[in-house]
């Protein structure tokens, strides 16, 4: 195993080990689907809430359904994105993209296993502004954002020279 890949996963399974923990802590400690929501922090007119959502699609709700094999296809999909990804760590040719593709990679896994357990996802962090509300999320769908936008940043701003050429 190269010294990207290993760190690559390092870092996954560490966004996976956070993401599960903070779950168990909402499901478990905080029970949120019992209390609903809990208010956190307010600014003025911004405030970040715990609210509880189950998210039985993909990325803010898109594609979700109630079929009995719906979260089963979103897994396999989400699971197939994450081997393609693996792939691309093993290549890896900065710190910036094996650390990204690594947050994809364990936010994605992360997601997967709550389907699994759950048939939907655990999704409370609910960020808001003057009464809009982002999409309600969790640690996992943070790490896939960011990661996201960290490896669109990476093909942005990296000039052309310093890329490697493809074997």
């Amino acid at each position: 195993m190269t010294p990207t890949l290993r760190r690559g996963l390092l870092f996954a399974l560490l966004l996976l080990v956070v993401d599960q923990a903070s779950k168990w802590w909402i499901l478990e400690i905080v029970r949120l689907p019992e209390v609903r929501n809990i208010p956190v922090l307010a600014l003025g007119p911004v405030g970040f809430d715990l609210t509880m959502v189950w998210n039985r699609g993909v990325t803010f709700g898109l594609f979700s359904g109630e079929g009995a094999w719906n979260h089963l296809i979103l897994s396999l999909l989400a699971l197939a994105v994450a081997g393609f990804l693996l792939r691309w760590l093993a290549r890896a040719e900065t710190r910036l993209v094996t650390y990204a593709l690594g947050a994809v990679i364990g936010g994605a896994v992360a997601n997967v296993i709550d389907r699994m357990r759950f048939g939907a996802v655990v999704d409370f962090l609910d960020v808001h502004a003057g009464g809009w509300h982002w999409y309600v999320f969790n640690i996992a769908d943070a790490a896939i954002v960011c990661g996201v936008l960290a490896l669109v940043a990476d093909a942005l701003i990296r000039p052309e020279s310093k890329r490697k050429e493809a074997p």
